[in-house]
């Protein structure tokens, strides 16, 4: 009896502003997280904190949300201008190019009769093969739709609103407790939990495994937060720095 395998979960269609959502997070809990600790760890007051995580949350923000904008923008503009291209050589070079695809094709496995014959086809459809051309060199077509500033506005907005959950946790103790180290492991939680959300989202987006995802960001954070709370220490402690500077 032939063995059925389980069908592997699709990823969730299209939009990779989700994506954008789940990488600007993850890099403004992360950041916003390694910032407290290296604060925590050189003693200042949760003033510091909160002026120093909001200052750094918004110009981080800003230039995470200007990043994905030009980053979108060029990926549009290059492959509108490979497209270009590759239109003029499918009409000016059309024999030329419709042997690479027989020769393309004849490597991905195809014999030469198969492949000459779907390229032949192609060659009917100019629009096709000109896709096939830029799908030959890795381009993915242009899509007018996808907005460069939409992009760019959603990236901001996921790391003001994820980078928000490590700082909050300072604020939501302020009415019970002094003490900043707890406060500390109030951010330590809040981090946590925002990390393991995220990881959640991430493989419902992707079609990965829960667990592995979810455990995947949570030690990215914890790697991360260990790493700036020892270099925090180690400037106070062992360089003898009184004040920790942040830049």
């Amino acid at each position: 009896m032939e063995k059925k395998c389980e069908r592997p979960e699709r990823a969730m269609e299209g939009e990779f502003v989700k994506m954008s959502v789940v990488y600007a997070g993850l890099d403004a809990i992360v950041t916003s997280f390694s910032l407290i600790s290296s604060i925590s760890a050189g003693h200042l007051s949760s003033v510091d904190v909160l002026v120093l995580g909001f200052a750094n949350l918004v110009a981080d923000g800003i230039s995470m949300g200007f990043g994905d904008f030009v980053s979108t923008s060029t990926e549009r503009d290059v492959a509108a201008k490979e497209r270009s291209v590759t239109e003029w050589d499918v009409e000016n070079r059309r024999r030329s190019q419709q042997e690479e695809l027989v020769q393309r094709y004849q490597a991905l496995g195809m014999t030469a009769a198969d492949a000459a014959m779907v390229v032949s086809i192609f060659a009917k459809y100019p629009d096709i093969l000109v896709d096939e051309k830029m799908a030959g060199r890795g381009i993915q077509s242009a899509d007018q739709n996808n907005k460069p500033w939409k992009n760019g506005l959603v990236t901001f907005a996921a790391f003001l609103v994820f980078g928000c959950a490590p700082i909050l946790a300072f604020i939501i103790l302020i009415p019970f407790t002094d003490d900043d180290k707890m406060k500390f492991i109030g951010a330590c939680v809040m981090s946590a939990v925002a990390l393991a959300l995220l990881g959640l989202a991430k493989a419902k987006i992707a079609g990965q495994n829960t667990a592995v995802s979810m455990g995947i960001t949570l030690f990215n954070g914890a790697i991360a937060g260990l790493a700036a709370y020892a270099i925090g220490w180690t400037l106070r402690n062992l360089a003898g720095l009184q004040e920790l500077v942040i830049i």
